[in-house]
C-alpha cells in the first residue's frame, strides 16, 4: 500500500512540484499551506508521515510540531531554512524525527523520507520481546518503554537509540554506527540530530535512583548505556 504524506509549507508552488515528484515516486501526498489546515486535515485522516515548514504564516512550524506530539508519535521531517541552525535543535527538541534545509534536492528528501519510514516499520526480533536493564523495561512490541512501571513516552527517534544502546550494554557503539541504524545516514562534522536526540531521551529517562547516569558519552567513541553503579 502507497505510504501517504502530508506536506504544510506556505510555498504553493513547492507543494505542487512536490506532489508530482512523490506521486511518481509511488506516494500519496496531500499539501495544505497553513499549520491550522493541516492540523484539521491531520485530525480527519491517517498519514504516515508529515513534512513541515518551520516558517508558516500564524502559527509556525515549531507550535504545529508541539501540537502533534501532543497526541500523536507520526513522524515528522521539517524543512527549514539554511542557516538558521536554532529552528533546527528547536525542532528536534520538540520531537521531529528529521530535518532537512531548503533548497533541498529532491532525491535527498525522498531518501530522508524512506530511512524514517524503514525506522518505524522496522522488523522486530520475534525472540525478544522484551529487554530489562535494572529498572528499565522495553517492550518492542507494544514499543513501549518503562521505569519502575512508570511509562515514559518517547518519540520514534529515542525509541530508536534506546534498543541500540541496549543491544550493547555496558558496551560502546559508535556515534557512526548509531546514527546510521537510527537515522539512516552517516554522521557528518556539523550535524548535532544525534546529540539533540539523546540528550533529550537522558532528560526522559532521567538517572537511577542512585543517581548514577544511563547514557554515558564516550568521548571520541559513542555512547554507552551501562548498569547502576
Amino acid at each position: 500500500m502507497a505510504k501517504s504524506i502530508m506536506m504544510i509549507d506556505d510555498d504553493k508552488n513547492l507543494i505542487a512540484l512536490l506532489e508530482e515528484y512523490f506521486i511518481s515516486e509511488g506516494f500519496k501526498c496531500t499539501g495544505v499551506t497553513s499549520g491550522d489546515e493541516g492540523l484539521e486535515l491531520f485530525a480527519r485522516g491517517e498519514y504516515d508521515i508529515i513534512l513541515l515548514d518551520v516558517m508558516l504564516p500564524g502559527r509556525d512550524g515549531i507550535e504545529i510540531l508541539k501540537e502533534i506530539r501532543s497526541h500523536s508519535s507520526v513522524p515528522v521531517i521539517m524543512l527549514t531554512a539554511k542557516g538558521d541552525p536554532i529552528d533546527r535543535v528547536l525542532g528536534l527538541e520538540f520531537g521531529a524525527d528529521d530535518y532537512i534545509c531548503k533548497p533541498f534536492i529532491m532525491q535527498e528528501l525522498s531518501a530522508r523520507i524512506r530511512a524514517v519510514l524503514r525506522r518505524i516499520n522496522v522488523i522486530l526480533d520475534a525472540t525478544q520481546d522484551v529487554i530489562s536493564v535494572a529498572d528499565l523495561e522495553m517492550d518492542l512490541k507494544s514499543r513501549s518503554v518503562k521505569i519502575g512501571g512508570q511509562g515514559i513516552p518517547l518519540t520514534n527517534v529515542e525509541f530508536r537509540i534506546l534498543e541500540n544502546l541496549l543491544s550493547y550494554v555496558s558496551a560502546t557503539i559508535s556515534s557512526e554506527k548509531l546514527s546510521m541504524n537510527v537515522l539512516g545516514r552517516n554522521l557528518s562534522p556539523f550535524d548535532r540530530s544525534l546529540s539533540v536526540h539523546i540528550s533529550k531521551l537522558r532528560r526522559k529517562l532521567g538517572a537511577y535512583p542512585c543517581g548514577s547516569e544511563r547514557i554515558k558519552t564516550i568521548r571520541g567513541e559513542g555512547f554507552m548505556y551501562v548498569f547502576p553503579q
